[in-house]
């Protein structure tokens, strides 16, 4: 494999110019993931704005069915995710061998859990029921969801395939197979939707049929380019089977279900909030909403520096050569913390331009322009953590950050947001912005803590 993307550092240079290599080839490796999440979230901002011309029955299913979907995903996801930093540190330390072994133990983890997430989402009546939907919604929601199971196995195996991609450090290739996806969703909607080309017209059941689709053609799209990519000769996929290893498997596990669990524990904090503020009525929860919608696509950017964080330490780790880890990780907090600023200075400046594109209602303006102030702070605190555990995701340490995200999000944001927003215990009941406040404080800590692991981590890992 050529060095293009994940390049040998050479120590002798200056420090700067180490510094902006390293930053180059961050740039490099996270411009094509950064793609790639723009496109996953352009999936569901076509299902949306399409089910929603459909009926508002077929857009609420959609988003309940979607709300259901998206945590298990990002949870088994987040335990693919370790095949990533496992064969980038392969690809530094030139264990290229070890490569498609480990490849094909995370193929038959993305089998277990498409079988799991596959029974856990044909069986959701009960979940259903307790949000006390009316028939008709209940009865889209429940249809959406039978037909997206039909996609889960290919979105996995995509997920799987992307540790070797990404772990070989050509994360190209799955930007290239998530924005075919997108593109194949839009036309397929349109016919599943409104009932085209003799196809009956199914409103929101019809994005699941779409999503799976579209999904399906993207996996045996994404299998045939690594089975005749000149690329991917020396790996081959079907020629290099292995049976399955207990042991490897436990391995990638151990490192795995951490970042999942940390990645799940998130969703659902923020799935929570947004239950507990439907009491305060729909003009809270929608400019709660807005807020949450802008920070999330402000997020994309630092999201995809942290992913080849991980990437480029892992690789450097493996290619021994702890100091040019220790420069990037620190360095590369610098460079986050500068976006952060620059974002914040705009939320503060445009606050009431942002909440005008999104809605023409003053009272929801006015909510939304509020908590966007907040949201300024809030997300300084969210691409410094992101950034730290992304870099110890790199040196292999994911239990410690986990318990640190635990007690920080659950521990602390949670009650002071809860407290903060419904009572006069510490000060006046803020509403909404009593959320922010809480999970702004518990992002300080979850900064302040990963902080100091990642750099007690870096100087111990540069002493070995």
């Amino acid at each position: 494999m050529d060095e293009t993307h994940q390049p040998i550092p050479e120590p002798r240079q200056p420090l700067i110019r180490r510094t902006l290599s390293e930053w180059r080839t961050l740039a490099l490796l996270g411009g094509p993931i950064l793609i790639a999440q723009l496109a996953q979230m352009a999936n569901g901002v076509i299902d949306t704005v399409m089910a929603g011309h459909a009926s508002a029955e077929d857009l609420a299913a959609v988003g309940i069915g979607g709300s259901l979907w998206v945590p298990l995903f990002l949870l088994f996801m987040g335990v693919l995710g370790a095949l990533q930093p496992i064969i980038s540190g392969y690809r530094g330390s030139r264990e290229l061998h070890k490569v498609m072994p480990t490849t094909w133990q995370g193929l038959y983890i993305a089998a277990v859990a498409a079988v799991l997430m596959i029974i856990l989402l044909l069986n959701v009546r009960p979940v259903l029921n307790a949000l006390r939907l009316d028939t008709e919604t209940a009865r889209i929601s429940q249809g959406y969801l039978d037909a997206f199971v039909w996609g889960v196995p290919a979105l996995l195996l995509m997920a799987a395939l992307r540790g070797l991609t990404d772990g070989l450090g050509h994360t190209r290739v799955i930007m290239m197979f998530s924005l075919l996806s997108t593109l194949l969703n839009l036309p397929l909607n349109y016919i599943f939707i409104y009932g085209k080309l003799g196809i009956p017209a199914m409103g929101g059941i019809g994005c699941g049929w779409a999503t799976s689709l579209s999904n399906g053609i993207a996996a045996i799209g994404l299998l045939f380019y690594l089975n005749r990519s000149a690329a991917y000769r020396s790996f081959n996929l079907m020629a290099e089977w292995v049976r399955p290893d207990p042991a490897a498997i436990a391995d990638i596990l151990r490192l795995g279900i951490p970042i999942g669990f940390t990645i799940f524990v998130e969703v659902s904090l923020f799935s929570a909030i947004a239950l507990f503020l439907a009491p305060l009525g729909p003009v809270v929860v929608a400019g709660h909403q807005i807020a949450l919608n802008v920070v999330s696509l402000l997020f994309m950017l630092p999201l995809s520096i942290g992913m080849a964080l991980t990437l480029r330490v892992s690789f450097l780790i493996g290619a021994r050569a702890p100091e040019t880890a220790r420069l990037l990780s620190r360095s590369t907090l610098i460079l986050a913390a500068a976006v952060a600023l620059v974002f914040a200075l705009a939320l503060f400046v445009w606050s009431e331009t942002i909440a005008r594109l999104y809605t023409g209602d003053p009272a929801v303006q006015g909510v939304s322009v509020s908590l966007l102030l907040y949201a300024a702070v809030f997300q300084i605190a969210d691409v410094i953590q992101v950034t730290c555990i992304s870099a110890l995701r790199g040196y292999k340490d994911t239990r410690i950050p986990m318990m640190i995200m635990l007690f920080s999000f659950w521990a602390l944001g949670m009650p002071l947001g809860y407290v903060l927003t419904f009572t006069d215990w510490l000060v006046p009941a803020m509403g909404a912005a009593g959320f922010w406040v809480g999970l702004t404080s518990g992002l300080v800590s979850a900064s302040i803590l990963l902080g100091a692991r990642l750099f007690l981590f870096t100087s111990a890992s540069s002493r070995k």
